[in-house]
């Protein structure tokens, strides 16, 4: 979609998930362990975690724009995350392509930690915010067709809270408690972009391949060489149409969407499911007559489903 913003999806989903990869990962395995080994171990998989986590909020994806997870079978590992995305070309004379995705995420796992005959709970709030840039070309190839070749660059800041109670004061976690992941990543995209538009309805459509890798830094650097790679095979699909009814001088327009996203590298598994399917069906409303800046708005609700989940999701998106 060359001269629009793409979806904006900043809903909370309720899911019924079973999270198979996060049950054995936070499975209470180390009850005969001294507590300061407990966390340096457990420490590494967090953070491999939430780089992986990070990662699916890296582009402008309509079907995992927004989750929220929880699972009490695995202690309820809550995870909540949300994007902001577009993407838009400069014009048809300079076809110059940028993108930028902002996405927040929230983990809220638990450490096991034991002095070898009591064990203690001890629960973490990691806070993850990320920004991912994207620059790219235009390629014509057929008409209405063009292949587009993406660099794309990210920063990640995560921070991590230790509620720690008098009970189990003797453990030292100063590193966890002030510890801060600076995550950084570099890899690209290519796209094939298909715009069709007539009178009696507009037809978009998206192929994306997108292959990032990710790499903490910061002051856990010095005990956790956390490292992710962040792949996905996305198709997104988009028809407008106009209903017959007029609004602001306009045509009103129903929209149909329809969205796959296959993930791959560490992102396969990780929260239980290796794809997202995402179903759409919305208005839109053309406002340029009347304002400047903002061509036409859309509000879509969405259907999600894939393995062990599904959801819904309220989606508000605007073209410039």
């Amino acid at each position: 979609m060359s001269q629009a913003v793409r979806p904006v999806v900043l809903a909370h989903a309720r899911r019924m998930l079973i999270v198979v990869g996060l049950v054995a990962a936070l499975a209470p395995s180390l009850a005969a362990a001294q507590a300061s080994g407990a966390i340096d171990r457990r420490l590494q998989e967090r953070a491999n975690e939430v780089l992986t986590l990070m990662g699916f909020g890296l582009t402008p994806d309509v079907t995992a724009g927004s989750l929220s997870i929880s699972d009490t079978s695995s202690g309820d590992p809550r995870v909540q995350s949300a994007t902001l995305g577009g993407g838009f070309t400069v014009s048809r004379s300079l076809p110059l392509y940028l993108e930028g995705t902002v996405a927040y995420a929230r983990y809220d796992p638990a450490f096991l930690a034991t002095d070898g005959q009591v064990e203690r709970t001890v629960p973490t709030r990691w806070n993850m915010l990320s920004v991912t840039a994207g620059v790219g070309w235009d390629v014509p190839i057929a008409p209405e067709l063009v292949l587009r070749p993406i660099l794309n660059a990210s920063y990640g800041h995560v921070t991590t809270d230790a509620a720690i109670g008098a009970a189990i004061a003797d453990v030292d976690l100063q590193r966890l408690e002030k510890g801060r992941i600076d995550a950084v990543g570099y890899g690209g995209s290519l796209m094939l972009d298909y715009e069709r538009y007539r009178p009696e309805g507009d037809l978009d459509a998206e192929l994306r391949y997108t292959n990032i890798f990710l790499r903490n830094t910061g002051t856990l650097a010095d005990a956790v060489d956390s490292r992710s790679i962040a792949r996905s095979l996305n198709l997104w699909t988009r028809w407008r149409a106009p209903t017959g009814v007029v609004l602001l001088d306009r045509p009103l327009r129903y929209v149909l969407e329809f969205a796959h996203t296959r993930y791959g590298g560490d992102l396969e598994g990780a929260l239980g499911f290796d794809y997202l399917s995402s179903i759409g069906l919305g208005m839109e409303l053309d406002v340029s007559k009347y304002e400047r800046w903002v061509t036409r708005v859309r509000l879509v609700a969405r259907y999600r489903f894939g393995p062990n989940v599904q959801g819904t999701s309220i989606g508000f998106a605007v073209s410039f």
